[in-house]
């Protein structure tokens, strides 16, 4: 070790474009021949590809087990990063330029053993329990030491205080030397627990970042620069170090386990604080700004929201912008502040764009302050084959990952649509999930909608992913057949089997059919049966649309049907109201499949089975009501003899709660039949008209469920109707009555001739 190196502290704020252009003019000033930045000292090798001219931050460094992808770390950086800054100018001269921190492997080891599924770059820790008695309750300065600073200070936030004293300020002179005065005295007031796991956690890092520098003195350095989070910078003074041997006993006690680092693109979005990310910062998007342009930096914000504001069709003229920028120059001068900061920005956008509608206002925070900028990697980052082949996807069907929400429509018809759906439902079966299915709107089965937006995280599922195959076919394939060995009962494995179709899987659809049969032949429940039969039916009607061979599917279809249709009327047997209300949803869905279906052979037995079930004794009404409704909407039965029965239903003779729930299953949520069936009408207005007092009261609460599931139009027209009499012309139709209330048919004629002519007829 040599007595006449020099080390010197550079402590910085982890995010921060006034830290990150202060510590490049000093590392100017400095002209170090060794650098040293606090990041996981294994990442040596991914640190080669910082110069190639296609990383684009932000990205992030990920170390993760290769046996258990899901333990993960992440280490952030923007362009406006310090440490990003210093790294590219140490590559940039081939001055010596390393990470310092814990490696990964004991990282990892560490969140383990504390429980943690993944950490972060510099996450707050949580010491607060451990602190003395004498300590200030509430968050230690470890977690937020700006804050404490800024209190100090009198400011009430301490990303507000340090963006006036550190990102706004011209000259860095004395500026680390500050910081380091400041942190070495709030480390000396609240220094950390001795007992607490976290703070143990940071004298190991501490710990291994004291060995780098002592390491780096002895190959014989003379000018080493050591760039740290402020917090750490009082621990790293070289006069001031523990013994060498304290720090060796402490690092070999720490756990490591077998890691892999590599760079995946990051978004400003993860970067904000309201990711969750500890050493986030509340305006990413207004950072980089702030590094991009360090000059005219107010009139290039605010021309920024206008051209924001315009792309959304809001007015933002050029006035406006003049006079938004003399009002933020206004407010920043009565708070005795050099310039304008974001706060005195948001002020007039929205006083003066957004006429203080607070919505713009989010849209600006959302687009701009945050910002929804994606990086990217080079080709030649080490990525696991499955990596390789989702970005061969990508470029094939020109699908670039985006930070930003995007909708992608699709037509099913074309090549390249297809492939993309096939892409996303594949990703979707991995539980990759970059697009999400949205509702289409319109007639064919060939459109589908998605949803699109790339998160960093999903650079952690695809390698867990990877155990399942190299490719995305042979993945998802793998995994089908995987989770079809695992379903739980037969009607999450027909959900599968419809996914797998829509994948167009067709090796994981033969091995997950094999197993639906097997299943199937031994399931009795006839509930399981027929929760397992609609996704079946989508699967035969994708299976059509996108040409697949659905005749895997066909037999078991066949089966499923012909045993649902024995067994049904037995099920329904000696049901209460509660199952009862739970089958009844059952047969929506069963007639919907067979609706689907369209085999006559089908529709003739489930039909039999529902005149079976509107026959049979003592049935709970629910059923026998949606049986007689389902046949009626089917033309098995006519309006005459579907009237009669409910007749019978409503007669004096029976119990007139049964009566009450026949009929709310009938009508099943829509009163449309009784509005336009006039004998339907009057079996019900004679029943409720025929009820006592007493009657009335009880079937009351059932009768208000029934018809307070019609739409608001029904029930008005049921209320007008009802009180004109019954007559299908009452004043339900506005200026056709007469005053008593009658129709008024010559009225109504007197507007034939203007319709007519509006018509051209």
């Amino acid at each position: 070790m040599t007595d006449r190196s020099t080390v010197t502290i550079y402590g910085i704020r982890h995010h921060g474009p006034g830290s990150a252009r202060s510590l490049t003019r000093a590392l100017r000033a400095f002209e170090p021949d060794c650098i040293l930045i606090e990041g996981p000292a294994d990442a040596a090798e991914p640190l080669s590809l910082l110069r190639h001219p296609e990383m684009e931050p932000p990205v992030a460094l990920l170390g993760y087990v290769p046996d258990d992808p899901r333990r993960a770390v992440y280490y952030p950086f923007a362009v406006f990063s310090p440490e990003w800054q210093a790294l590219q100018y140490g590559l940039s001269r081939g001055i010596k330029t390393a990470f310092m921190d814990l490696p990964v492997s004991a990282q990892l080891a560490l969140a383990e053993a504390d429980g943690a599924a993944d950490v972060s770059l510099d996450t707050p820790a949580q010491v607060a329990e451990g602190l003395p008695e004498t300590a200030t309750p509430g968050p230690h300065p470890r977690d937020d030491p700006l804050r404490w600073l800024a209190e100090a200070a009198g400011y009430g936030d301490g990303e507000r205080w340090w963006e006036h004293l550190v990102e706004q300020r011209r000259n860095a002179e004395g500026l680390f030397a500050g910081v380091l005065e400041a942190m070495s005295e709030l480390r000396r007031e609240l220094p950390p627990a001795a007992d607490d796991f976290q703070a143990g956690r940071e004298l190991g890092r501490e710990a291994h970042m004291r060995t780098v520098i002592r390491a780096a003195r002895k190959e014989g350095f003379d000018r080493i620069a050591v760039v740290c989070g402020a917090w750490h910078a009082p621990a790293l003074v070289a006069d001031d170090m523990p013994p060498a041997k304290s720090d060796a006993a402490l690092l070999k006690s720490l756990p490591k386990v077998k890691a892999q680092v590599t760079w995946v693109p990051w978004t400003y979005g993860r970067l904000s604080r309201n990711s969750g990310y500890g050493a986030g910062i509340a305006s990413p998007g207004w950072y980089h700004h702030l590094w991009s342009y360090p000059e005219n930096v107010t009139e290039r914000w605010l021309t920024r929201v206008a051209r924001l504001l315009r792309a959304e069709d809001l007015d933002a003229s050029s006035a406006q912008i003049i006079e938004a920028v003399r009002l933020a120059e206004a407010l920043a001068a009565l708070r005795d502040r050099p310039l304008p900061g974001l706060e005195e920005l948001d002020e007039a956008a929205q006083a003066v764009f957004c006429f203080g509608n607070t919505l713009a206002l989010r849209l600006i925070e959302q687009k701009l302050t945050i910002g929804d900028r994606l990086g990217r990697v080079p080709p030649d980052t080490p990525l696991v084959p499955l990596q390789r082949d989702v970005q061969r996807e990508q470029k094939r069907l020109r699908l670039s990952p985006k930070a930003s929400r995007e909708i992608l429509e699709l037509d099913l018809r074309r090549e390249i649509d297809l492939g993309r759906s096939l892409l996303m439902h594949r990703l979707a079966l991995l539980d990759i999930p970059w697009g999400s299915p949205e509702q289409a709107r319109g007639t064919g089965t060939f459109k589908e909608i998605w949803s699109l937006q790339w998160l960093p995280e999903l650079a952690v599922k695809i390698i867990e992913a990877a155990t399942w195959g190299n490719t995305v076919l042979e993945a998802a394939g793998a995994f089908a057949r995987h989770l079809a060995d695992d379903v739980p009962n037969l009607p999450a494995l027909t959900a599968l089997i419809g996914r797998v179709f829509l994948a167009e899987l067709p090796d994981a659809a033969e091995h997950v059919m094999q197993r639906l049969q097997n299943e199937a032949a031994l399931a009795s429940d006839v509930a399981l049966l027929i929760d397992a039969l609609p996704p079946l039916a989508n699967a035969l009607r994708y299976g059509n649309v996108r040409e697949t061979d659905a005749r895997l599917v066909s037999s078991v279809v066949d089966g499923l049907v012909a045993r649902i249709c024995v067994g049904l009327p037995i099920a329904c047997g000696s049901l209460n109201d509660d199952a009862a209300g739970e089958m009844l949803g059952r047969l929506a869905a069963m007639h919907e499949a067979v609706t689907l279906l369209q085999r006559s052979e089908h529709q003739s037995v489930w039909t039999a089975v529902l005149r079976r079930l509107a026959d049979l004794p003592n049935l709970n009404g629910l059923i026998a009501g949606r049986a007689v409704r389902l046949l009626l909407e089917t033309r098995s039965l006519g309006p005459e003899e579907a009237a009669q029965r409910m007749s019978l239903a409503l007669s004096a003779a029976a119990d007139p709660l049964v009566a009450a729930g026949w009929l709310e299953g009938f009508l099943g949520g829509s009163g449309l039949v009784l509005l336009h069936d006039e004998p339907l009408w009057g079996v019900v207005d004679e029943w409720v008209t025929g009820l006592s007092g007493e009657l009335f009261t009880r079937v009351l609460p059932l009768l208000r469920r029934t018809f307070g599931a019609f739409a608001p139009p029904e029930r008005r027209q049921m209320g007008a109707r009802v009180k004109g009499g019954g007559q299908v012309g009452s004043p339900s139709a506005p200026g056709l009555a007469t005053p008593g209330g009658a129709f008024d048919r010559a009225r109504a004629e007197a507007v034939l001739p203007l319709i007519r002519q509006l018509l051209g007829i």
